[in-house]
């Protein structure tokens, strides 16, 4: 047994806390993850202080102060800049009973670790927000189990320098194997909660119909630790999850394959379909319950997603690269979804740049640095001029738009120019050297 799994035990047995004092002590019990490793390494450099570094970390907190809201599944690529620090946030909802699990590929240009952090989100706002999982990936995956509902965050971001392409899979699936070999949830015909005996108790469980003698396997690796029989149940057997501190019920069992102490894995034969103790004027099924703090519905811990992940339909060769949209009334949204809720509204050639696609939807960021999602097939490449314009007067060209942005490029007064894209009171133009930058409109006077 792992010390982290015997502290939970520990907590759980004496009930001195509930599920949130035992994820807090998990993550105490971790101690620093590679993230804050990684940040305290570059204080103890004296590299903490420098330009790119505080640029490294505004990315990482906003990163959780403005994250994607996202469904799972997810299927989303990107691409890091070596000269741009980015990170990434992504949030979603998720049940008890469910299993989340982070997977990430990535192929670097320039190589370095990619740290991937697990957080769950404050019901509390004057609380922070905790990190339960926490790893550097490169080809590999993080899995996390809640142990109640709630709202987390997947933050994706490299080490400094690092430049490459990334794929990342958010996923969301059944905690519990299901415990009746070769059915699934429509054999599940009297759910959780339905009133029993007229009305004096109700049902703590989930009936699974199937053939006498179907194999009932385990749904988790661990325990057994009672097999009996009982007037009410007929043939039980007690399954103890040691891990999350639970205990699943098969009962009506015809016989009893396993015995009491067994170390069992996943899929292993627990005992056989039947309808025996108060089933016995009952089709064969398995009675399966699971007891977590009391009496919990198994449909979350069984039930499949139903969703399927959406097929990458973008031009890839975009990623890192500027487009704009095609006309007037664009959305820019926080998911890859019309139903995904709205950040802003476009307007005709806003400048955007393109950081990674899911779906038909590229994953863009606004040159105020705001970050989202629009429909691939409404930008358009950004190489073509939409106008020609001369300078009114002798200016620099801006990294971004803002006055205190560096100057990447010079243009003289009565300079013809190339206008890319315009955004609020800015455009987008090809300097007289080909380099792009932002120069206020007022300064422009158009070629008509």
């Amino acid at each position: 047994m792992g010390r982290n799994t015997g502290v939970v035990i520990a907590i759980c047995a004496i009930g001195l806390a509930g599920c949130e004092q035992v994820e807090q002590m998990q993550a105490e019990w971790r101690g620093e993850t590679p993230h804050q490793q990684y940040l305290a390494d570059l204080h103890a450099s004296g590299f903490a202080g420098t330009a790119l570094t505080q640029a490294w970390l505004r990315e990482a907190r906003e990163a959780i102060d403005e994250p994607l809201d996202v469904d799972l599944p997810l299927l989303d690529e990107g691409w890091f800049d070596a000269s741009d620090p980015v990170a990434i946030g992504y949030r979603f909802s998720a049940p008890r009973g469910r299993l989340i699990t982070v997977s990430l590929e990535v192929d670097p240009e320039t190589p370095g670790r990619v740290f991937v952090d697990l957080l769950r989100l404050p019901s509390d706002e004057e609380d922070g927000p905790r990190t339960v999982a926490a790893d550097t990936l490169d080809d590999g995956s993080i899995q996390y189990e809640p142990r109640r509902d709630g709202d987390f965050l997947v933050r994706v971001q490299p080490e400094l320098l690092v430049s490459g392409s990334y794929r990342l899979t958010l996923g969301e699936d059944p905690a519990l194997a299901f415990p009746v070999a070769g059915h699934d949830m429509g054999d599940v015909l009297s759910p959780f909660g339905v009133a029993r005996d007229g009305g004096r108790r109700s049902h703590h469980g989930v009936d699974i119909f199937a053939r006498r003698g179907t194999p009932v396997v385990a749904s988790v690796a661990g325990r057994v630790n009672r097999v009996d029989e009982t007037s009410l149940g007929g043939k039980v057997l007690w399954l103890r999850d040691e891990r999350m501190s639970r205990n699943l019920y098969y009962a009506h069992l015809d016989s009893q394959a396993a015995t009491n102490g067994q170390r069992v894995e996943v899929g292993d034969t627990l005992g056989f379909v039947g309808n025996t103790g108060n089933a016995r004027t009952t089709p064969p099924h398995l009675h399966f319950g699971i007891y977590a703090r009391g009496p919990t519905d198994p449909d979350p811990y069984l039930r499949p997603s139903g969703r399927s992940l959406a097929a990458l339909d973008v031009d890839r060769t975009r990623y890192g690269t500027w487009v704009r949209t095609e006309n007037d009334g664009i959305r820019l949204r926080a998911a890859p979804s019309i139903r995904a809720a709205e950040q802003d509204e476009l307007g005709a050639a806003t400048p955007l740049r393109v950081v990674g696609g899911s779906g038909d939807w590229y994953r863009v960021r606004t040159a105020d640095g705001r970050q989202g999602y629009i429909a691939a097939r409404l930008t358009e490449p950004l190489d073509a001029p939409i106008e020609r314009a001369f300078v009114a007067s002798a200016a620099g060209l801006t990294s971004r738009p803002h006055s205190a942005a560096p100057v990447v490029d010079r243009a003289e007064a009565q300079a013809e120019i190339d206008v890319l894209g315009r955004d609020g009171q800015y455009a987008l133009v090809r300097g007289p050297s080909g380099r792009q930058g932002w120069l206020p409109r007022a300064e422009l006077r158009v070629d008509r």
